[in-house]
C-alpha cells in the first residue's frame, strides 16, 4: 500500500508539476514503485509524454513544452535518488518507454543515468579492492579486519552484488544503481559473454534457478549441434547467426592493407580468446595466411574437438592452441613478447570486469601497435536498447581510460524469432539477443599527441 506522499510523488511525476514535486523529495526517496503496475515516478514522468493508446500511427511529434517539462522532472528524480532501471509489470524499465515512443531527449536521460551508475559502481570495486588488501594486512598483524562482511559481499563476489540490486549514493545525493541484476550469473544466458549482461529479466523479481558462472561452465557438458553450441543447461555458447556478424569483424580486424600475397612476406598475426564453434578462427583463416594464429579456449568439449585426431585445425596455417584460461595461458605470451595485429575476444560466462581486465591488462601489452586492432563479441546488455546503449558508452569510456579508442560499425541483424523452424531459439534455453542492429567495436592505440 502506497503512503500518501508516494502517492502525491507518482501523480506529480505524472502531471510533470516539479513545484509539488520538490518539496515532496527533500523527505522521500523516489524510488518505490506503484503496487498495481509497478512504475516509478520516472516512468510516470516519460509516459506522460507518450501518445494516446487509440492515436493513430504514425504517433504525432511529441509536445516539446512537455517533452521539456519531462526532461527537468526526470533529472529532479535522478537527482534525488530514483533508481533508473526499475521494472514495472511489462518487463519495461522507464527508459525502454522512451524508446518505444521516440522520446529521445528524455532515453538520452535514461541513458546517461545508467552509464553514471555503471561508472561509479566500476570504481567502487576498485575502491574496495584496495580496502580488502589493507585488511589481508591487518590479519597478517594479527587485528581484526573490519570490513570482513564487505569484502565478502562487494569485492570477492560482486556477482552476488548485483544480484541483489544495491544502491550506493554518489556526491549529489542521487542513488545510482547497478546496472544489472546481475551481471554474470543468472543474466548470463540472456545476453552472450563478454560481460553477458542481462540489465534485469524480462520477468520482474525474476531469479534464475540454474545461474551460469565460470566455473559451472567449464565443468558443464557441451554439445555440438549443425548451427548451435550448447552447453548442459542449454544455454546457448555459440550460434550460426553470427556468422555474418564474424565476417564482418575480420574484415574490419585485419583491412586489406594488413594481407600481403607477396612472397616471403609474413601474414598477419592473431591471437583469439574462445573458440567455440570456431567461426571467427574459420573467418581469420578465409581472409588471409596468418604467420601465427593463436587460439586460446578453456573448455575441456571444445578442446577435444579442437585438437582430436580428426580436427583439421592444428594443421591450418599459423595454428598455435593454448588449452587453457586466458587468465593463466596470456602471460607467458607477454613474458615472451608476442604481438599480434588481430586480437579478438569471445568468452562465455564471464561478466563485464572480466573484458575490463583483458583489454587493461593484455590487449595494451600484446597488441601490435603499428595499426594492431582489438575487438569482442558485444553482447552487452543485449536483451533490450537501452542496457546495450549503456553499455557501449561504458565500455568506450574504459577502453579510452585504457588507452584505447573506439570505431563503431552497425550489422543489421536478421529476425530471428521466426515461427516454428525457422525460429533460431528452437532448443535454446532462452535467447540471448533481441535487437535489431549489432554494433561492431574496433579499437585502435590512441594516437600520440
Amino acid at each position: 500500500m502506497a503512503s500518501t506522499d508516494e502517492i502525491m510523488i507518482l501523480l506529480a511525476a505524472a502531471d510533470l508539476n516539479t513545484a509539488v514535486l520538490a518539496p515532496l523529495l527533500r523527505k522521500n526517496r523516489p524510488n518505490f514503485q506503484e503496487p498495481e503496475t509497478l512504475q516509478t515516478p520516472l516512468h510516470k514522468a516519460i509516459l506522460a509524454c507518450a501518445p494516446p493508446k487509440d492515436a493513430p500511427l504514425p504517433a504525432p511529434p511529441p509536445d516539446p513544452e512537455k517533452t521539456k517539462a519531462a526532461e527537468t522532472t526526470l533529472r529532479l528524480l535522478l537527482e534525488n535518488g530514483a533508481i533508473w532501471n526499475d521494472l514495472d509489470k511489462e518487463g519495461m524499465t522507464p527508459g525502454c518507454y522512451a524508446y518505444k515512443y521516440g522520446l529521445k531527449e528524455l532515453y538520452e536521460i535514461m541513458v546517461d543515468a545508467g552509464v553514471r551508475a555503471e561508472l561509479l559502481f566500476s570504481r567502487l570495486d576498485g575502491y574496495m579492492a584496495l580496502e580488502d588488501d589493507d585488511d589481508e594486512d591487518e590479519e597478517d598483524t594479527g587485528k581484526n579486519a573490519t570490513v570482513e562482511d564487505v569484502e565478502t559481499s562487494e569485492s570477492k563476489d560482486t556477482e552476488d552484488r548485483n544480484a541483489h540490486n544495491t544502491a550506493n549514493t554518489g556526491e549529489d545525493g542521487e542513488e545510482i544503481p547497478t546496472l544489472v541484476e546481475d551481471r554474470s550469473a543468472s543474466a548470463q544466458p540472456e545476453g552472450r559473454s563478454p560481460g553477458a549482461t542481462q540489465f534485469k529479466s524480462l520477468q520482474p523479481g525474476w531469479k534464475d534457478p540454474t545461474p551460469v558462472t565460470s566455473p559451472a561452465y567449464l565443468s558443464s557438458r557441451l554439445t555440438y549441434h549443425s548451427d548451435k553450441l550448447l552447453d548442459s543447461s542449454l544455454n546457448g555458447v555459440m550460434m550460426s547467426w553470427e556468422t555474418d556478424i564474424m565476417a564482418r569483424t575480420t574484415a574490419l580486424l585485419l583491412p586489406d592493407s594488413k594481407i600481403t600475397t607477396e612472397p616471403g612476406k609474413p601474414g598477419p598475426r592473431i591471437l583469439n580468446i574462445g573458440f567455440g564453434m570456431g567461426i571467427i578462427d574459420t573467418k581469420f583463416q578465409e581472409r588471409c595466411i596468418p604467420s601465427l594464429h593463436t587460439i586460446c579456449e578453456a573448455h575441456p568439449d571444445v578442446l577435444a574437438y579442437l585438437i582430436s585426431p580428426d580436427s583439421p585445425w592444428p594443421k591450418k596455417p599459423g595454428v598455435e592452441i593454448l588449452s587453457g584460461r586466458w587468465q593463466d595461458e596470456l602471460p607467458a605470451l607477454v613474458a615472451r613478447g608476442e604481438v599480434y595485429d588481430a586480437i579478438y575476444f569471445d568468452t562465455f560466462a564471464e561478466d563485464y570486469s572480466a573484458l575490463r581486465e583483458f583489454f587493461n591488462e593484455y590487449v595494451i601489452a600484446l597488441l601490435n601497435p603499428d595499426g594492431g586492432k582489438f575487438g569482442f563479441f558485444n553482447g552487452l546488455g543485449a536483451d533490450r536498447q537501452i542496457s546495450y546503449d549503456v553499455y557501449k558508452k561504458v565500455v568506450e569510456m574504459d577502453l579510452f581510460e585504457a588507452g584505447l579508442e573506439t570505431s563503431w560499425e552497425v550489422v543489421k541483424v536478421p529476425e530471428l524469432d521466426k515461427e516454428g523452424d525457422q525460429n533460431v531459439w528452437e532448443g535454446v534455453r532462452r535467447k540471448y539477443w533481441s535487437l535489431e542492429e549489432y554494433w561492431v567495436p574496433i579499437c585502435t592505440f590512441l594516437l600520440e599527441m
